[in-house]
């Protein structure tokens, strides 16, 4: 049996091992909502995407090759319909040449789009539509001030130039939500490796023209042209069935034509399909913080954002037949498959005449002969420590190591009480450097579990500190190795069901006290998008199906980034050569714009840094006993075979006692009887999703006992 869950249920499995008849299978097995790791609680984890089944219908004929160049998705935050999935799937049906994901001054949704866009063959353009002249953060304002600039990369070296000035701008403002650029700073950035599009109504261009006329306009296309060249600058046009469509799009190629640039057609999507105008209006009204009856003034009054086909837009641009065919070839010539090379971790100083690999070696055998005495006394520990240093030289992981090492270090110097959790404990490595406090040898715990030449990726080593100071190892890692290479990881937040009940019956108009009634009563319904009609009409509630129904397509939205719970990215280059780095709302906290499994796809290293209340707690209890009594005790000189704190446990009289507090951790401490400190470590693994929903729980208690 390999290190993964068996093809058969563990129950089944136990019948087999104990020579019982087979239990039947079970149809229909859900799918452990948990991550698998070693995270105290459920965790969400996205999966890689895979083409759906059954297959999408069948795609519209290519008679006239186009490609979109100018797409929102929900990373625009509010301000796109679609996940960048959908978009990628509707522009494979209408057979696109190219799409370009230009969301709002950021990437934060590209790896999900490349990942779709991979799997459907569909060419990617990479670009950011960047806010100009912003004087704060603009949630809650009808109409959004300030200009934008559309801007798509030229490769690879375009990304990494377009992903530095997006940062350079998020830092620049000093607060979340507020970029603030510099026209000339991005006039050196570009170096020929954008591409700049007139864009929308906020566009300079179509600005001026609408407040000064033609004249105004060739003037704003005119510096668009001396700051990027004329080979770097398209003029957009759009038609989304307002009544000046026309006039305004015979303006701009008037102009285009009098400095000699191209012209594209574009449909400056915010969702994939029409259907999607219903939902982009109620999202546009929630971002207003407005009713969609008080926001209908600065509402599109057409609901033309949608993807097209290029037959369907030659069509609506027979007066310039050039613009849909130049954008294909243009989206061909900028497509590219984004292939991130995630940066190195940064070279850790070591003592003179060591490498990484020997200064690991060093600090572990000082960590042994405290931990273990001499290989005389106890030659099976120092025989593990040999193959587990063999496994990480091997594995080229030592630098990893040696940073973990390094905020242990820290915080032992402070003061500040912590600990390696999970995995990491079944290394006697990790054992002798201090980061976890678990004997592996004597435990005889498995090192495979933990690392191995088999598993993908760098090893997940946790790291618990007390949550009264860990904002102390936090900033440590900043000083340490720079702002610029020291991030944390984003959460993105997303509509859940009752939030998206929330939000979408405050865009319909009804009142904050009627929003937060009928949110409550989903509480038990499990996903509103999973959820067919007859579980909606069979539970108890009194929501209008208008506000279920947009519920519906928003929940999963992205709504905003938050701050992941403890990760931290740190690189040995600027993290924004690979993906934008903004301000987090908590002070002195720097946020990359992706998700943990975002990082992970891209191959970042993550290093978690989590705060535990108990670990302050017994902080406190250290520090009792010490001015009281004159004696000191630590994590490791805790006694972990005191008879009466067994009879405690299997008393289930565990409240306030972290990790055995939970009613399924309550009522599974009677059954299971622990007597001793392994016992306890199997009860906590064993209440976990895998376990539980592979059917493990049941027959490990009944064996054990």
């Amino acid at each position: 049996m390999g290190w993964e869950n068996p093809p058969v249920p563990w129950s089944q499995l136990e019948h087999v091992l104990s020579g019982r008849a087979p239990a039947p299978p079970q149809p229909g097995r859900a799918r452990p909502v948990g991550d698998g790791g070693d995270g105290p609680a459920f965790s969400r984890k996205r999966a890689p995407y895979e083409v759906g089944a059954p297959p999408p219908p069948a795609a519209v004929p290519v008679t006239v090759p186009f490609a979109e160049l100018h797409a929102h998705s929900s990373f625009s935050f509010l301000d796109g319909a679609s996940q960048p999935e959908q978009l990628v799937e509707e522009a494979a049906r209408l057979g696109l040449q190219a799409l370009a994901l230009t969301d709002h001054d950021g990437f934060h949704g590209i790896v999900r789009f490349a990942e779709a866009a991979r799997e459907h063959g569909l060419p990617t353009v990479f670009g950011s539509e960047l806010s100009l002249g912003l004087p704060g953060p603009q949630n809650g304002v009808a109409d959004p001030t300030g200009t934008h600039l559309l801007v798509l990369a030229r490769g690879q070296e375009g990304y990494r130039r377009l992903s530095r000035a997006i940062a350079d701008a998020l830092l620049a403002g000093g607060e979340k939500g507020r970029p603030v650029y510099d026209l000339d700073a991005l006039t050196a950035a570009a170096g020929g490796h954008w591409q700049v599009l007139t864009g929308c109504r906020k566009g300079s261009v179509r600005r001026a023209l609408d407040t000064g006329g033609p004249e105004a306009a060739s003037r704003a296309l005119g510096e668009l042209v001396e700051r990027f060249g004329a080979d770097r600058v398209t003029v957009e046009l759009t038609h989304h069935g307002l009544p000046d469509d026309d006039e305004r799009n015979d303006v701009l190629a008037t102009l285009a034509r009098l400095h000699h640039l191209q012209v594209i057609a574009s449909t400056a999507a915010h969702y994939a399909t029409p259907q999607g105008h219903r939902l982009a209006a109620a999202m546009s009204a929630v971002r207003a913080r407005r009713s969609l009856d008080e926001a209908v003034g600065w509402l599109p009054p057409a609901g033309g954002a949608h993807l097209r086909s290029g037959a369907e837009l030659a069509a609506r641009f027979t007066r310039h037949p050039d613009a849909v065919p130049t954008a294909a070839a243009l989206g061909r010539e900028l497509a590219f498959d984004l292939r991130l090379v995630a940066p190195n971790l940064p070279p850790f100083d070591v003592g003179p005449g060591h490498t990484e690999a020997t200064w690991l070696r060093h600090l572990t055998m000082l960590g042994a002969a405290h931990r273990y005495g001499s290989p005389v006394e106890h030659p099976a520990a120092y025989t593990q420590i040999e193959r587990e240093l063999a496994v990480i030289t091997a594995l080229n992981f030592p630098g990893y190591f040696l940073v973990v090492h390094d905020i242990v270090e820290f915080c032992r110097r402070q003061d500040i009480l912590c600990q390696g959790r999970g995995s990491a404990a079944n290394s006697a490595v990790c054992f002798a450097l201090g980061i976890t406090p678990v004997d592996a040898v004597a435990n005889g715990l498995l090192f495979e579990r933990f690392l191995s030449p088999e598993r993908d990726g760098p090893p997940d080593i946790d790291v618990d500190i007390e949550s009264g100071r860990r904002e102390e190892a936090i900033q440590h890692v900043y000083e340490r190795y720079g702002r610029t290479r020291a991030a944390q990881v984003a959460n993105v937040i997303t509509y859940r069901g009752r939030s998206a009940v929330r939000d979408m019956a405050k865009a319909l108009g009804f009142s904050a006290g009627q929003q937060d009634a009928w949110s409550k009563q989903i509480d038990r319904w499990g996903p509103l998008r999973t959820a067919d009609q007859a579980t909606l009409d069979a539970a108890d509630h009194d929501i209008p199906m208008p506000v279920l129904e947009l519920a519906r397509e928003i929940e999963d939205f992205p709504r905003h980034l938050g701050i992941h719970s403890g990760g931290m990215v740190i690189c040995d280059r600027p993290v924004a050569d690979v993906v934008p780095v903004e301000w987090g709302r908590m002070p002195g906290r720097t946020v990359l714009q992706w998700d943990k499994d975002d990082c992970a796809a891209v191959g970042l290293v993550k290093f978690d840094l989590l705060g535990l209340g108990i670990l302050s707690a017994l902080q406190h209890c250290f520090d009792l006993v010490g001015s009281a009594l004159g004696e000191t005790w630590s994590l490791d000189s805790i006694p972990k075979e005191e008879p009466g704190v067994y009879d405690q446990l299997c008393r289930a009289d565990v409240i306030g006692i972290f990790q055995v507090e939970s009613r399924a951790q309550m009522s599974m401490l009677p059954r299971l009887q622990p007597r001793e400190f392994y016992h306890l470590a199997v009860e906590i693994a064993v209440v976990r999703p895998g376990p539980v929903q592979g059917g493990a729980v049941h027959p490990y208690v009944r064996r054990k006992r």
